[in-house]
């Protein structure tokens, strides 16, 4: 086999990538930075992650968007806002989430991207956490069952660092929620690698990777991890922090990149980077993780 066919399946089996700015345009800006940092896989924003605001977006940046990246096999995200927080126990704050998340799907579906990335959220106002799991259920389950096109983006959620009353931060806590959303099939995992080092898991000890893998996959079943976001960590494991360094400058380390790349359950899992740095920083991060991957 050539080293042409070799990197071609690796890249099918692992695209690498990261999250990319986009104002000024989706395609104009967004995938003129992803191909100056060597990504193969992007992540975006469709609206202010810090705010409520729903924009309609550009419709000829959306197409030349969507057809770009599938004529260069280019696996497009969205990561919705992280003010979503399903678990809160104010009214106001759950009824913008159910308009933000959707607003955040539907424009998924107009980019042609794979899946919407969502934090899980934390049961606020001293709520026991079984009562916020069941608005969770009320509120973000309708959403779900709005999946019905071939082009509806999978809705991923994303797990904390553990900080607060966060409903999701270790591999278990994915069985509950994905328990309050019937196991929807358009339920998916995006899996942080900083979040779960901080809420917890030792990627660094003797297959501490494998074994968080094999955790998640017994908890939320086989074919639900649909996106990594690849991370180290700048605080020590259990610190319940979320603050990323780049690849092999944290407390992770390098060596459990290739362990993640390795594992079963990534076999077409794309990976994206959210670390520091500028363009120079993450194209460094990007090449040393197709490094792992060509190994």
């Amino acid at each position: 086999m050539s080293s042409s066919d070799t990197s071609s399946r690796a890249r099918t089996r692992n695209p690498v990538g990261g999250h990319v700015p986009v104002a000024g345009g989706l395609a104009k800006v967004g995938l003129a930075y992803a191909r100056e940092i060597g990504a193969e896989a992007v992540q975006v924003f469709v609206a202010n992650p810090r705010g409520w605001a729903t924009p309609a977006g550009d419709p000829r940046q959306d197409e030349e968007f969507r057809t770009r990246c599938a004529e260069d096999g280019i696996p497009a995200f969205v990561h919705a806002p992280y003010l979503i927080n399903f678990g809160s126990h104010t009214e106001a704050t759950v009824d913008r989430s159910v308009d933000s998340l959707r607003h955040s799907l539907r424009r998924a579906r107009a980019i042609g991207a794979r899946g919407v990335v969502v934090h899980t959220g934390s049961a606020t106002g001293g709520r026991h956490r079984s009562v916020a799991l069941a608005q969770v259920r009320e509120r973000l389950r309708p959403l779900l069952d709005e999946l019905t096109r071939d082009d509806d983006p999978d809705l991923l959620i994303e797990s904390t660092a553990g900080q607060g009353a966060s409903l999701c931060a270790r591999a278990e806590d994915f069985g509950p929620y994905f328990e309050a959303l019937d196991a929807h099939p358009k339920l998916g995992v995006c899996l942080d690698t900083c979040h779960v080092f901080a809420a917890g898991h030792d990627l660094t000890g003797p297959h501490g990777m494998k074994q968080t893998l094999d955790e998640l996959v017994a908890v939320v079943g086989p074919g639900r991890l649909k996106l990594v976001h690849a991370n180290d960590s700048k605080d020590v494991v259990g610190a319940h922090k979320d603050r990323h360094v780049n690849i092999g400058e944290g407390r992770i380390g390098a060596d459990p990149f290739g362990e993640l790349i390795a594992h079963g359950a990534m076999e077409g899992v794309p990976l994206t980077i959210e670390t520091p740095g500028g363009k120079e920083g993450q194209a460094a991060d990007i090449a040393r993780l197709k490094r792992f991957r060509g190994r």
